[in-house]
């Protein structure tokens, strides 16, 4: 079909290949500008994903009006695919205990001064119901790895008790590399995402950064998404934790490795995160030592965007506030709103080690008005999950635009949720205004259904989609 990936040696047979892929692409690669620019942003507008060569040229790129090129077509194909809508979630982080030594981790198992604790199922579900009461319905439940207190029977066990004990629509999950076994264990807990990031694809640098503890190998973790494929995860999430290594090189590493992933089990990476290293109370390694500048993490969103348009490319608040609103137009799809790295971290005083520093702290209805004041959609929605679009279906839909045609109508009937349940009254005004702006480009006879599903949600019902 027109937009699948061009059938070359980007198509590893080995997860093993990965990294060579992109020292290969990365070698000798200049600059796009002129014509030969022009042609490659032809290209990924026609929804055809660009090649790991094409790529590299583009993240070589420093002229100032060629980067402006660059984020403008990157915003167009956005929009192409998924329409004005951002996403929205949260992390629940449920324990801190972790085997591992990484030098950049606040978890890391030789941080003496961390308070250590991991949430009993019971704690879990009053987390997120407190996450709940803000508005959000998906969640990202995140877990150090520890066998003991973050293993498949504890993460599958806190699970199944959000699922009864509160009205969350959909866990997503991101945990330690698993057995296919132990992946089957979590897939039938009624997990939607497996995320896991290889960190550095750059393997030198991961075994100096990863000394000790079960992830030091770095093989098992880069055939992590290959095992949660086969245990029947059809959506998969993956990254770089970029300033680890050259950013370029990484990023070229992400995008090979989702297409092997294509290659081999028909759905590409559902979600390509684009976290960058912060400080970490506890931390050894605290400056990035390839330091990646917001030009540089602008042009990766971007290019992540064109070489695999169908994906959500996902920012965190690691990232400046700032930053991450600019973002929103040029490729990014997926945000996190409020949130917190420690477990524990929702209404409770109690405080414990966290992975991470944060750095914009707007909780969800500041960032439900911030993406809707710049034209955007700000979305809840979790239909996909409820209606079953997942893995190789959800992937043809998207590779097309066609699944626009859900987000859009579905992202509508979330806002109205929001609006109706959790939002300030300045932010429902927002909610409205956004919801007649998406209605206003919806044809018959949807609209009409859709007006009807609006108003059956303005009379009390929920989890209406399509």
């Amino acid at each position: 079909m027109p937009n699948s990936i061009p059938e070359t040696a980007e198509a590893a047979t080995a997860a093993s290949d990965i990294p060579a892929q992109a020292t290969a692409a990365l070698n000798g690669a200049r600059a796009a500008s002129g014509a030969r620019l022009d042609e490659i942003l032809a290209k990924a507008e026609s929804l055809f994903p660009i090649t790991l060569s094409e790529a590299a040229s583009l993240l070589m790129m420093e002229d100032e009006g060629d980067l402006g090129k660059l984020f403008l077509a990157a915003g167009r194909v956005k929009e192409m695919i998924y329409g004005p809508r951002v996403v929205l979630f949260a992390p629940l982080y449920l324990s801190n205990y972790c085997s591992n030594d990484c030098l950049y981790c606040g978890f890391r198992r030789s941080n003496a001064a961390a308070k250590r604790r991991a949430l009993s199922a019971e704690e879990a579900v009053g987390q997120a119901k407190a996450l709940s009461a803000t508005g959000f319905k998906r969640l990202l439940l995140v877990a150090g790895e520890s066998a003991g207190r973050s293993g498949v029977e504890y993460l599958t066990e806190v699970a199944r008790a959000i699922y009864a004990g509160t009205d969350m629509r959909i866990l997503h999950v991101n945990c330690a590399p698993l057995s296919v076994d132990g992946f089957r264990k979590l897939k039938a807990a009624g997990f939607g995402v497996y995320q896991c990031f290889q960190e550095t694809y750059h393997e030198e640098t991961y075994r100096m950064v990863h000394p000790s503890g079960k992830k030091k190998d770095f093989q098992f973790r880069l055939s992590a998404m290959d095992r949660a494929l086969e245990a029947g995860f059809g959506d998969v999430g993956i990254g770089a934790l970029l300033g680890l290594y050259d950013y370029r090189f990484e990023a070229l590493a992400v995008i090979a490795h989702s297409r092997r992933l294509e290659a081999r089990f028909g759905a590409a990476a559902h979600t390509i995160s684009v976290p960058r290293l912060r400080p970490a109370e506890g931390a050894e390694l605290i400056a990035p030592p390839y330091p990646v500048s917001d030009i540089e993490f602008k042009k990766v969103v971007a290019v992540y965007r064109l070489s695999v348009p169908w994906a959500g490319v996902v920012i965190s608040t690691r990232e400046p506030a700032a930053l991450r609103d600019e973002v929103l137009n040029i490729g990014a799809s997926q945000i996190s709103a409020g949130s917190s790295t420690e477990p524990g971290g929702y209404g409770e005083d109690e405080k414990s080690a966290s992975q991470f520093e944060v750095d914009d702290h707007r909780g969800l209805d500041e960032m439900v008005r911030a993406i809707a004041l710049r034209g955007l959609m700000p979305s809840l929605c979790t239909a996909c999950y409820r209606s079953g679009r997942q893995g190789e279906e959800f992937r043809e839909l998207a590779g097309t635009g066609g699944i626009k045609d859900f987000c859009t109508p579905n992202a509508a009937l979330s806002l109205k949720e929001y609006a109706l349940d959790a939002a300030s009254e300045e932010t429902r005004v927002l909610c409205e205004d956004a919801i007649a702006k998406a209605l206003a480009g919806v044809e018959e006879p949807l609209k009409r259904d859709l007006i009807a599903k609006l108003e059956r949600t303005a009379k009390g019902e929920r989890d209406l989609h399509y």
